[in-house]
């Protein structure tokens, strides 16, 4: 049977022949740039995040940790409680790839993007974020970059506003609910000795000086 979808070809003319569009790089990540434009919509063109949709920015983030929550996603592990809101949009998403492998290539073009800037968008007490940030240490480093051994992001990448929503999802239960998840379920652990929303707040300016 002849595919309708237009192939890889004919989608990577169309990208770059469009006004304003960098050329593709080659190989592989090509078609991880191909495919990336579903993901585009709400994480923006450049992998720069959106607050209106509460999609964060996800460019430079590291290709193990974009391929991991993206099967998340896909097998429920995130994304499928009913209070997730922004997981509830992200899960079907996902499901538009198709294959492990063009997942893996998807994580290696996001990977690729230059990072995003992240703003202070929150009131927070650095100071008092300090001396809670210690608990985070463990897993994500004295400097926020993160641990792929320990399934840690590197979170000094995230914006002030993801970070206190993610606490309070893995608070909720609303992540890490899945006993499969082993790193989330540490998490929500972790989550739970943040006090309230200003200590999160705190946290997540004290993150923003990394």
């Amino acid at each position: 049977m002849v595919s309708a979808r237009p192939t890889l070809a004919a989608l990577a003319l169309t990208l770059t022949a469009s006004a304003g569009c960098a050329a593709l790089p080659e190989g592989g990540v090509a078609r991880g740039a191909v495919l990336y434009q579903n993901c585009s919509q709400c994480h923006g063109a450049q992998g720069e995040g959106s607050t209106l949709v509460q999609a964060p920015p996800i460019a430079s983030m590291p290709a193990w940790y974009i391929e991991e929550q993206v099967l998340h996603f896909q097998w429920g592990w995130r994304g499928a409680h009913p209070d997730d809101v922004e997981g509830l949009k992200m899960r079907p998403m996902s499901r538009t790839i198709k294959s492990d492998a063009d997942v893996k290539l998807v994580a290696e073009y996001v990977a690729s993007l230059p990072a995003a800037a992240t703003p202070a968008t929150l009131t927070g007490d650095g100071e008092k974020g300090k001396a809670g940030f210690a608990t985070c240490t463990a897993c994500h480093g004295a400097d926020g970059a993160g641990n792929e051994a320990m399934k840690a992001p590197p979170i000094n990448q995230l914006p002030d506003w993801y970070i206190v929503r993610q606490i309070g999802k893995f608070k909720a239960g609303i992540r890490g609910y899945q006993a499969e998840d082993t790193a989330g379920a540490t998490m929500k652990g972790i989550a739970g000795t943040v006090a309230d929303d200003a200590a999160a707040r705190d946290l997540a300016a004290y993150i923003q000086t990394l």
